[in-house]
């Protein structure tokens, strides 16, 4: 079975075509963040627009990349949210044309399912069930995947996404578009602990290894628990510990420092902010993320998304993975990126789980998983 992969979520135009569910015959791309980048951030009309320039050759490519024609195509899986909607809409009236004019069917598919699977595309493949991190620019999740088409949402964001962070921390500190790889390559240089920026735990009550807690601050409404990053590592033991994410309060913790820094005229160490940062976020992603798996007691930690190929991101939760003798599956990063092949990979499941998509079907922008 040929499946043709399409994704326009956002700002990547992909396109891929996928054997069965093993073989990868192309996968291709076309990005856009030189477009964006003097603008510090996804611009969605610029984003619509680019993708209806480059979708039809990109497919193309794909497909010659592949060694097949339209024809030999089995089944379009397409991109049918969340995103962007005017970039969903490119890729998705692309799909349904494509199958109402050549009589293949399609099947919509939801973005994070995608990043769910990615790691499928690899030979190393976990087995269900497994807790998966899903980390990006628009979105920080938990889910307990059991099967192919089968995922439960434990925890999201209540507010900025982790990519959304970095991304606004780096044009805060000057730093081009897409923040993250460069918040990344700064804190190399840095010191993590050079600056103790909160870390948001959404809780009632926290449990630490060590000899010490942290001061913990908070409000009866919010739940919100700040613990300091030169404290001790938590432990969050506590079983109606939520599991959704909170990084604005951060951002905001970043720009008071370097308002503060500025007021008093001391130089801006951006390899210790970046690095700092980049720890606060890492810390809570990596601890809750291990925390949902005692929950369920599941074996198994899968991470996807963007953020995902993040190195200390990958580092810390290997190394914390191995402490809790958990096994660990990470796509390489470009399965990490939004491409068009854990797309038709998701969409060769979802196809044998449901009929074909429908030419009424539209676009959503918020996950229905």
């Amino acid at each position: 079975m040929l499946t043709l992969g399409i994704e326009t979520s956002c700002d990547d135009t992909a396109a891929a075509v996928l054997k069965d569910n093993d073989i990868l015959l192309s996968s291709v791309l076309s990005s856009q963040d030189q477009i964006h980048t003097r603008f510090g951030g996804v611009v969605p009309e610029l984003a619509s627009r680019k993708h209806l320039e480059a979708i039809a050759p990109i497919v193309q490519e794909a497909l010659d990349r592949a060694g097949v024609t339209l024809k030999e195509i089995d089944l379009i899986a397409v991109t049918q949210g969340p995103g962007l909607i005017g970039s969903l809409l490119v890729g998705f009236c692309y799909a349904k044309a494509i199958s109402y004019v050549t009589r293949i069917p399609f099947v919509g598919v939801d973005h994070m399912a995608g990043h769910l699977l990615a790691v499928f595309l690899e030979e190393d493949k976990p087995e269900f069930p497994y807790i998966a991190l899903i980390v990006s620019g628009g979105t920080s999740s938990i889910y307990l995947a059991q099967s192919h088409t089968s995922f439960s949402l434990l925890g999201r964001t209540r507010d900025d996404a982790a990519g959304e962070a970095f991304d606004k921390v780096a044009k805060l500190l000057g730093l081009p578009y897409p923040g993250g790889p460069h918040v990344s390559a700064e804190a190399k240089a840095g010191n993590g602990a050079a600056v103790k920026f909160p870390r948001a735990w959404l809780g009632r009550s926290l449990s630490f290894h060590g000899g010490h807690a942290p001061s913990i601050h908070g409000t009866r409404d919010t739940g919100l628990s700040l613990a300091s990053a030169g404290d001790t590592l938590p432990s969050m033991a506590v079983e109606d510990e939520s599991l959704d994410f909170s990084f604005s309060g951060l951002k905001t913790a970043v720009l008071n420092h370097c308002n503060q820094s500025r007021q008093k005229d001391i130089p801006l160490q951006i390899p210790d902010i970046c690095a700092s940062f980049q720890e606060a976020i890492v810390d809570v992603l990596v601890e809750k993320t291990l925390h949902a798996a005692r929950q369920h007691n599941i074996q198994t930690i899968v991470l996807g998304g963007g953020v995902s190929a993040n190195p200390r991101l990958r580092e810390s939760m290997l190394d914390r993975c191995r402490q809790e003798n958990k096994a660990l599956f990470v796509p390489r990063p470009s399965f990490c990126t939004d491409n068009g092949a854990m797309i038709a990979l998701a969409g060769f499941y979802y196809a044998r789980k449901s009929a074909p998509g429908s030419y009424d079907q539209d676009v959503y922008s918020r996950s229905q998983i």
